[in-house]
């Protein structure tokens, strides 16, 4: 909750700043109004305590209704809440709560796409670390809501050892050994390959996860096969909805999709005054 008040507080001062002028000349005296937030299109529903929060910080005395839950596929036409209160702290609530809502449903709404398109095979769909900086914390719990799975959160959390790492360290065998030596035994280590040579190193080095990065589905089933069980294998790189499925009959673990969160298109939602 912290976080996420920091996340809502810096967003409502970034658009209200000194002052909401237009609310001010056009609604200057206390009116109580209701307001509805509509979907305008079919989506998978992420936010929706985000939103409430928005208008919970700006006036602790706004009822904010919840019409459905994180997670629900709706129609479009659906009416998501409806909130009572001021009609000063509504509008001045209205575009942080929306931009949050709208982003969020986007990114849930998306994950769950892939979910369904690899459905049967076995792979999990995950996040990356291409977040908006500041919304990593909600962008990921959206994911999460469309069905997909969290990759480490940041820099902090995991080891991923990528190609700048193993050229800095002098090698793939090296930088696990480096690894090896200096994490606990709680933490696994990943590291990212591009050929198959690289994924018998890495292998034969004791690699926990082996990502394979930008590699074709004909590759990607070898290295499987060379693997054989004995790493979690990650396919990363080239990834959207019309490949996802073909990615993950290579019979790969995990598929890492930065365009979960870097990409989506937010969700049309409105809010309405009655």
């Amino acid at each position: 909750m912290l976080t996420l008040d920091d996340i809502i507080k810096n967003a409502l001062r970034e658009d209200i700043h000194t002052g909401d002028l237009t609310t001010q000349a056009v609604v200057p005296e206390p009116r109580p109004a209701t307001a509805r937030l509509v979907a305008k299109e079919p989506l998978t529903v992420a936010g929706m305590a985000v939103a409430a929060r928005v208008f919970g910080l700006l006036d602790a005395s706004i009822v904010f209704e919840f019409c459905c839950q994180d997670g629900q596929i709706l129609e479009e036409g659906t009416v998501l809440a409806r909130i009572s209160g001021d009609a000063s702290q509504l509008l001045q609530g209205e575009r942080v709560a929306l931009n949050l809502l709208q982003r969020m449903s986007g990114i849930a709404t998306l994950t769950s796409s892939y979910v369904q398109a690899v459905k049967g095979t076995g792979a999990r769909i995950v996040d990356t670390r291409k977040t908006t900086p500041g919304l990593r914390v909600l962008e990921k719990y959206a994911v999460r809501v469309g069905g997909g799975i969290n990759h480490r959160t940041g820099l902090y959390d995991g080891i991923l050892i990528k190609e700048n790492h193993i050229a800095a360290a002098g090698g793939i065998t090296e930088a696990i050994r480096r690894a090896r030596a200096y994490i606990p035994h709680t933490l696994k280590i990943e590291i990212e390959t591009e050929t198959v040579e690289q994924v018998q190193e890495a292998l034969a080095a004791g690699a926990d996860i082996i990502m394979l990065d930008n590699m074709d589905c004909e590759t990607m089933r070898h290295c499987v096969g060379l693997i054989n069980g004995q790493a979690l294998v990650e396919a990363s790189g080239g990834v959207n909805l019309t490949t996802v499925r073909a990615i993950a009959e290579t019979g790969v673990d995990i598929i890492s999709i930065g365009a979960l969160t870097h990409s989506p298109r937010a969700m049309d939602i409105s809010m309405l005054l009655d």
